[in-house]
């Protein structure tokens, strides 16, 4: 696919030798299986950070990385999701090392160093069972326990704890700010309840039952900076969708190209080219929308974040366009495991409701508006 941001040259051989390395060694039936398998680890990150050296493309140089930015990481994004590849680099790459490149001190650096070799997997533990994506109703809390810190509270959809060596848990302080803390998963009272996603990734219910830290875990403040990251965690899903409404869109036109009814191809239908160009226009619309929030980056917070969720709005409803399409079109055999188009849609649908449902960006909007006015 053509990707709807300006490449350097740098930018353009990564996305491409990810693309090539995706489409030599990755598809629809090799995934189901590596998926079935992958309970302990991703199957593809120790090749993304040895063969490609992929994992530090937007991270420091000082520790490995290759010193890129925000675009790079949509540009990768982009590309996992034309291949539907279900590697947690948005979870390590992009929420992990956002939040850890911007935060000082020696144990973020040494993580960020471990994330470059692939010899870490960062999940993110932030929302909660009642907050549905509000930072501000979240209620873990972290207290003071000797020279250490004391972690408490139960965190819901971990998406790929299963996999993570440590955990990015966010919690509310004795001041009632939002603390950032570092749990490796191995440390006493982490428990978790592990399951599959809709998109055969992995996710956990995290319980932290009177978790003992040392002083160094704790990394700060969490709020603004917490909320930067996920804006651009937001974008990267956004990115990512473009690279599987592409999949969808190119794959349903090749199939009613060659699916022929009453004589001729189902092609030649009107009111299947109607919906087949919706389809083209909600993805065009989508690619577009995600590029020009990126550079709302270099704006003031409030103009970031009504750009970010604005694309998160349009994204969402181009995945439920192009996706539903992509499966009336195919007919049953759409949603078989057989075909890509079924696994591309289910992919579809969860990145629709990642990081919050259009009803949430919308209120979001809704109400920086209301602080502009």
């Amino acid at each position: 696919m053509t990707s709807g941001f300006a490449l350097n040259d740098t930018q353009a051989m990564l996305r491409d030798s990810l693309a090539r390395f995706l489409s030599e060694q990755y598809d629809v039936e090799i995934r189901a299986r590596t998926l079935a398998a992958a309970d302990h680890q991703p199957p593809l990150w120790r090749a993304f950070a040895h063969q490609l050296g992929l994992l530090g493309a937007a991270l420091p140089e000082s520790v490995g990385g290759l010193g890129g930015g925000l675009v790079d990481h949509l540009v990768i994004m982009e590309v996992l999701g034309e291949h539907l590849a279900a590697e947690p680099y948005l979870s390590t790459g992009v929420v992990g090392g956002g939040l850890l490149s911007r935060t000082p001190g020696a144990t973020a650096q040494r993580l960020l160093s471990r994330i470059v070799d692939g010899d870490a997997v960062i999940a993110l533990a932030a929302g909660e069972p009642h907050s549905r994506h509000e930072l501000d109703d979240l209620r873990s809390t972290v207290t003071r326990d000797g020279d250490g810190w004391r972690l408490d509270g139960r965190k819901a959809v971990v998406h790929c704890a299963p996999w993570a060596t440590d955990l990015l848990a966010v919690a509310r302080d004795d001041a009632g700010g939002l603390a950032l803390l570092v749990v490796p998963v191995e440390t006493l009272g982490v428990r978790r309840r592990d399951y599959r996603t809709l998109d055969g990734g992995r996710a956990s219910e995290v319980v932290f039952d009177h978790v003992k830290l040392p002083a160094e875990s704790h990394l700060g403040e969490a709020g603004a900076l917490l909320e930067q990251v996920l804006d651009e965690a937001t974008l990267a899903v956004c990115a990512e969708a473009g690279g599987v409404l592409s999949r969808l869109v190119a794959d349903t036109v090749a199939y009613v190209k060659q699916r022929r009814q009453f004589g001729v191809p189902i092609a030649s239908f009107q009111v299947l080219q109607h919906r087949l160009a919706d389809m083209s226009v909600a993805l065009e619309q989508a690619t577009a929308i995600t590029a020009t929030a990126a550079t709302a980056f270099r704006g003031s917070a409030a103009a970031r974040a009504r750009a970010v969720s604005s694309a998160k709005v349009t994204v969402a409803r181009a995945c439920r366009t192009v996706g539903q399409g992509a499966v009336q079109l195919h007919g049953g055999m759409g949603m078989t495991e057989e075909l890509a188009v079924g696994h591309y849609f289910r992919r579809a649908t969860q990145i629709e409701l990642q990081f919050g449902s259009i009803d949430h960006h919308l209120r979001r909007i809704d109400r920086l508006s209301a602080q502009a006015a």
